[in-house]
């Protein structure tokens, strides 16, 4: 692995760990064993760091979250998405967790974001209808996208709502898990008798996974 990439990775282990706002650049360096300059080299600032890390998310969002194919067997769709939005929530958890404090110190970031966000949104619209072609979602077409916003709110604040109720509480996979479950309570509420069979299918796989991580 080449330094830079090197430095990206330590920085978003150490982002996870410890929160962004608690980690600078020397304790990048000093986790890889590295002189300061050296990183420099590379990245003159942490925020360049934050920007690479981004760019990382937002392709594997945008391959991820990518339309459905309708050969596929319904079941193993939704599968996909959910498991889909546990990696990136866990990959990326400190930009779950702090999305709002840093997007608001860096208006460039913040546009990227948003440009990201609204590919993003037309995907989910296109999985949404596919899924209604699938007979899984009972919806209208107008109704789509309060849901995927209803749902992006969970995705984006879960991790700060988590903290806010037990203050100091670590983010696990079982904090995530528990918020993929809050997402399919909210689908479950407009799927059609098929959808809801194949939901609690998931939910009780999502379930089975809580229960091995807390052992």
């Amino acid at each position: 692995m080449k330094t830079r990439d090197k430095i990206v990775h330590a920085a978003l282990q150490l982002f996870n760990e410890n929160g962004e706002r608690n980690i600078t650049t020397n304790h990048i360096a000093a986790d890889l064993g590295i002189s300061p300059g050296n990183l420099y080299y590379h990245f003159h600032n942490k925020q360049e760091i934050i920007y690479e890390i981004f760019e990382s998310y937002s392709m594997e969002l945008l391959d991820h979250f990518t339309p459905v194919e309708p050969e596929q067997e319904s079941l193993v769709q939704l599968k996909h998405y959910l498991d889909s939005i546990f990696t990136l929530m866990w990959k990326y958890r400190f930009f779950y967790a702090n999305l709002a404090q840093i997007l608001q110190q860096d208006r460039v970031l913040h546009e990227k974001y948003l440009a990201v966000q609204e590919i993003s949104q037309l995907n989910l619209q296109s999985i949404f209808k596919t899924f209604i072609d699938l007979q899984l979602f009972a919806l209208k077409e107008e109704e789509i996208q309060p849901i995927i916003t209803n749902l992006h709110l969970i995705i984006f604040s879960w991790l700060s709502y988590q903290s806010s109720m037990h203050l100091q509480s670590e983010v696990t996979e079982q904090v995530i898990q528990q918020g993929m479950l809050q997402m399919t309570a909210v689908i479950k509420l407009f799927t059609t008798d098929l959808g809801k069979e194949q939901i609690l299918l998931l939910e009780e796989g999502i379930r089975t996974l809580n229960k091995g991580s807390e052992n």
